[in-house]
Parts: C-alpha cells; structure tokens; sequence
C-alpha cells in the first residue's frame, strides 16, 4: 500500500492538531473560576481555528475539491490555471493517506477523472478515462476505438487559441462520449508506447509508430490526456488502479487568465 500525503493530508493533520487544543482548552476552562482576561496563544492560534480547518478537511474529503490544472495535457478540454469542481460523491469520499473509498459509484468511460499519480500517490493528475476494465482499446493516429467498433473522429479546424496555434482539433466519439481533442498535425499521435514498462508489454501490442492495442486488466483504468501528443499518461506509466481514484472533475469553477471559462461543464 502506498501512502498519499498532499494537501488533505496536511489539513488532517492540523485538524487533528487543532482539535486536541480545542479539547484541551475546553478542558482547561472547566477548571477555572472565570475565562482570563487574555487566551494563550496556542489557544488563538489552535482551538479556535480548529472547526474552520475540520469544514474546510471534511469538505474536500466528502464532497468536493477544486484543485488547479498545472499543466496542458487536458487542452483543449482543460486549460493551464483552471480550478476544477471535483466531485467526491460521483464515485465516494477517500479517506486520507490510503486513499481508501466509501464506494457511491463507479468511474464511466468518459469521465474526466482526479487520480493520485501511481508512481507517486503525492501527486495528483487529470486525464480522461478512456478504457474501462476487460476493453480492448484500439489506438490509431491519436484518436481510439474500443472493443473493435469503428473509428469515430472528425477534424473539426485548427485551434484559435494561442495554445492552440498549428495544432488540430478533433472531435472524437467513444462509447457515445463526445469530447474535442488536440492533436499535433506533425505527430499524429506517435507518442511512444512505453513497452519497458511490465504492465503494458504483458497486456499491449504495437503495429506501427502512432498504432497499438491494449487490453486493459480488471480492477484498473486506461488514461489518456485529451491532448493527445503532448500527455504522460497510460502510454508512459501504465494502467491506472481502481484504488488511486480521487474523484470526478465535473466543471471549471474559474480561470483568473481567461474569466469566460468559469462555470464550464466538462
């Protein structure tokens, strides 16, 4: 078992910190005739911050999360500076450091999804789901089939934004998920398949640069980045275990660069 520690981590800890100042100095009034005149500062500074610190703990465990995009391996879906809405009921609340669910639901294929990042579950990443357990995912040019059904893609322009600029648009269809990819015109989606990596060499085959075949195995997930050439996703690190999902991004809150972004549905 991996240990996670991230910002949850971090305000469990001081929710736990807190909480035993707040149960100390309630303990410690109780013994005297009268509150004095001026608190200690451990009080100030503990007890007193201890139910701002457990709402803010129990809100991003249990219901929701809004964590930043650092990078553009979800463009154009996600754009560098998004606060994402992170919904923990779609598939039930993680408790700290294991990570471990109080399961309400399941992943889709589709699903933009939260994962703490196998390699190191300090991390967070953001990348679509694109192969469920037992699929065959068929990877051709950028764009991908799933379990033998046809190719679904359509060139929908060049990008106008400046990220965006040289690069294709491509509207593809998975599973009756719809969603735009970003594809570079001069790779076409010959992003390495790391074949090194046991996982993906016992369970993957390669036919050519830019096309493969994977069977992904039960209990984890396939991930790519909606930007197909430019992601470190299942290509790179391998399949994703069921245990390491966070949650599911649902919308942009807010984008302080681009304020025409807040409130998108992903």
């Amino acid at each position: 078992m991996q240990i996670g520690f991230s910002i949850n981590e971090i305000l469990f800890l001081i929710s736990l910190v807190t909480g035993l100042c707040w149960v100390a100095w309630r303990a410690k009034l109780r013994t005297m005739s009268e509150p004095p005149s001026k608190k200690p500062l451990w009080v100030s500074f503990g007890s007193e911050l201890f139910i701002v610190v457990a709402l803010m703990f129990t809100c991003r465990i249990a219901l929701a999360d809004w964590p930043k995009v650092p990078s553009g391996s979800m463009e154009p879906t996600l754009r560098v500076g998004d606060y994402l809405l992170v919904n923990h009921l779609a598939y039930g609340p993680r408790l700290p450091f294991t990570n471990t669910a109080i399961e309400m639901g399941k992943p889709q294929r589709g699903d933009v999804v939260v994962f703490r990042f196998p390699l190191d579950v300090s991390q967070f990443y953001v990348k679509r789901l694109v192969g469920m357990p037992g699929d065959r995912v068929q990877f051709k040019d950028g764009v991908v089939s799933i379990n033998g059904a046809p190719f679904d893609a359509q060139d929908v322009g060049d990008g106008t934004a400046p990220e965006d600029f040289n690069q294709l648009l491509v509207r593809e269809t998975v599973g009756g998920n719809t969603h735009i990819l970003k594809i570079n015109p001069l790779w076409r989606g010959r992003h390495q398949l790391h074949l090194e990596v046991p996982e993906l060499a016992a369970n993957c085959k390669t036919e050519r640069d830019g096309q493969w075949e994977c069977v992904v195995p039960e209990g984890e997930y396939m991930m790519l980045g909606d930007n197909r050439d430019n992601s470190s996703d299942s290509r790179v690190w391998g399949f994703l275990p069921h245990e390491q999902i966070y949650g599911k991004a649902v919308r942009v809150l807010i984008n302080f660069s681009d304020l025409k972004r807040a409130w998108t549905a992903l």
